[in-house]
């Protein structure tokens, strides 16, 4: 009898408790959320970074930029290091306690406040459309937004279509402000997503990038577009585009940024090119187009495929792309179901004597079977996933770089 009683018995003892419980929490949230609306006032220029590629890349330049013209910027990196940048350029990694949350940006709005910023430059961290319009509307409201590009990732979040990624990524439009893109294919969609939101709508094109010559002086492989826009973000802000540019140089590249790596070994050379952030395939035979790896005619060179056994459809294209768009003398596989990759990758027409899976080896057993497979110098492309495997073998091979001063 006690128990049929028992829900009756808890309503109508603990419903005061419930409900005092329940305004606490509404209390608390007014003077969380009053507290953030006037950290965001004291930080006038407020900048959203998102898109597919190159987030923290552009967020970074963008911020060098500014601090470069003087602007007192902190920025904040998502991608593969989550990294907060102080005034003074300064960086130590986000600390978390549990999962990612889109809460945290909350606390970099305050520290950025703290520190007296003029402006923050942030990456959006939300993937689900949802959340990348609550990151944008409650917690940035920017002042310029930026979205890099629309390339098919995440397309189980924001898919299955690519129109469907540029809807989510558009959701990050900051209203009565400025957006900027480099992104040609939905740039007419993009413009009046920021009509309707108010704002002003900027393309970044082709001719604003970097010469070949100024694109050299970055010590690292850096995309020609990615500099582009934020040279055009920072002269929105009004800063001079040679004075920002000569900041960016000074940049301390994200971990997941396109860097080369020499190693020199018995007279031999390795000269390896870390594509591994660049994780879906039309970014990835970009990169490959870009270094010009596949203008060869012989197909030289070698490519290393990290990948991830939660991320068997990123594993599927790129077993596609490899039998297709990019073809190299062999392939190292590492990371996880290495063997069933090289099936994959078989059927879709690399001969099988070029696969070499490696799954479960480790990066000096990986290092040693590459310098077998050539003499002289060879280049290799990293592509897959930098997660795991991929961040100890770049630790490796910087130490092997160290080794020799290269």
């Amino acid at each position: 009898m006690s128990f049929v009683f028992l829900p009756w018995i808890g309503r109508t003892v603990f419903s005061p408790v419930l409900l005092l419980l329940l305004a606490a929490v509404v209390l608390y949230c007014v003077i969380e959320m009053r507290r953030h609306e006037r950290n965001l006032a004291r930080i006038p220029i407020r900048i959203h970074v998102n898109g597919t590629r190159g987030k923290s890349s552009v967020t970074r330049l963008i911020a060098a930029g500014l601090r470069g013209g003087g602007v007192k910027t902190f920025a904040k990196t998502t991608g593969s290091a989550a990294r907060m940048i102080h005034l003074d350029g300064s960086e130590n990694p986000v600390v978390r306690v549990c999962s990612p949350n889109i809460r945290e940006q909350l606390g970099i709005v305050r520290r950025a406040a703290e520190e007296g910023a003029q402006a923050l430059v942030i990456e959006c961290m939300a993937v689900r459309p949802d959340l990348q319009r609550i990151s944008e509307k409650r917690i940035v409201r920017s002042t310029i937004g930026v979205i890099t590009n629309v390339r098919p990732d995440h397309l189980e979040v924001m898919g299955p279509r690519l129109e469907d990624v540029a809807l989510a990524l558009s959701g990050t439009t900051p209203r009565n402000g400025k957006l900027f893109t480099t992104e040609a294919r939905f740039a007419e969609f993009l413009q009046q997503r920021a009509e309707q939101r108010g704002s002003t709508f900027h393309f970044t094109t082709p001719d604003r990038e970097p010469t070949p010559a100024e694109m050299e002086q970055f010590s690292f492989v850096e995309i020609p577009e990615n500099v582009a826009l934020a040279l055009d973000v920072c002269e929105a802000v009004g800063i001079d585009r040679k004075i920002a540019l000569r900041a960016m140089y000074g940049v301390n590249p994200d971990i997941g940024a396109m860097s080369r790596t020499r190693v020199l070994r018995g007279g031999k050379e390795l000269i390896f090119y870390n594509a591994m952030a660049a994780n879906d395939s039309e970014s990835t035979i970009f990169l490959w187009k870009l270094l010009g790896l596949h203008e060869s005619g012989d197909h030289e060179g070698g490519v290393l495929i990290n990948n991830r056994g939660d991320r068997m459809r990123r594993a599927v294209e790129m077993a596609q792309i490899i039998g297709k768009d990019i073809r190299a003398a062999w392939y190292v596989v590492v990371g996880d179901q290495a063997t069933m990759f090289c099936d994959m990758a078989a059927r879709n027409g690399v001969p099988r004597e070029k696969l070499i899976p490696m799954g479960g080896c480790s990066p000096a057993e990986v290092l040693d079977r590459m310098f077998e497979r050539f003499s002289g110098t060879e280049s290799v492309m990293g592509i897959g996933n930098i997660g795991g495997f991929g961040i100890t073998f770049m630790a490796l091979l910087e130490e092997e770089g160290r080794k020799h001063g290269s």
